[in-house]
């Protein structure tokens, strides 16, 4: 009898050097990438939580665009849910997204909508839903991410906390199966973090956490360590094997 093939991996970097991903600054101009060796290999597999941490000069803050294929890998491949997204049509790029929850350092909310309209916008834009549908499912949400009584409110009339639940809750709106989360847990109290981690983690199966997760940044909260699977360090586009 042939043995089964192993399953793909949720999500797969292949010989990527971070170093030559096109990368800005908060302040638009180019970030120092010379110094980023590489290249990088890393495979998060199905029902895991994994964790890549590094400084600036790492490449950790390309991961979640490559991830997403908002930016394009110089080299190598970089598989999200068996695809390659960065090589597909514009709009085949915009739905495949909906597959994956993204969470991007800050928040990324609409100013001008309040939290529970940042929540149903992918819902109301992105998918066929009925409208009843839609407010159940949005309901759900903010419910499990403690915003009830937030939720009518605009961003800038909320704290760092609920701002970061809510936009959670924005990338877990089509329940995906793939979830990643750029510095998720950062100015956050332990507590609101553990939250926020089992949020996205989706709860418990017999092979491990309902969805996958990649956390990526600069650290990682001590407290959290003992819900990931495995924890990585990123030294210049190299995972750290002495990590």
């Amino acid at each position: 009898m042939t043995a089964a093939a192993p399953a793909q991996a949720p999500l797969a970097f292949i010989e990527v050097p971070l170093g030559r991903v096109r990368r800005t600054t908060l302040g638009g101009l180019p970030a120092p990438g010379a110094e980023i060796e590489g290249p990088f290999s890393l495979d998060v597999a199905a029902h895991t939580t994994v964790s890549v941490v590094g400084d600036e000069a790492s490449g950790v803050d390309t991961l979640g665009g490559l991830a997403l294929g908002l930016e394009r890998a110089p080299a190598g491949q970089v598989m999200t849910l068996g695809t390659e997204i960065a090589k597909l049509a514009r709009m085949a790029q915009l739905a495949f997204r909906r597959k994956v929850g993204y969470l991007p350092a800050g928040d990324g909310l609409m100013q001008n909508l309040t939290l529970r309209e940042n929540i149903r916008l992918p819902l109301r834009f992105g998918s066929n839903f009925r409208p009843k549908d839609i407010e159940g499912r949005v309901d759900v949400i903010v419910a499990q991410l403690r915003l009830t009584h937030v939720a009518d409110l605009r961003p800038a009339q909320t704290n760092a906390e609920e701002r970061r639940r809510a936009a959670l809750g924005r990338a877990l709106a089509f329940d995906p199966e793939l979830v990643v989360l750029e510095e998720p847990f950062d100015g956050l109290t332990d507590r609101a973090a553990g939250e926020l981690l089992e949020a996205a983690r989706g709860g418990e199966t017999a092979a491990g956490s309902r969805r996958t997760v990649l956390i990526t940044g600069a650290s990682l909260p001590a407290l959290l360590r003992h819900r990931v699977d495995h924890a990585h360090r990123l030294v210049r586009g190299r995972l750290d094997k002495g990590h």
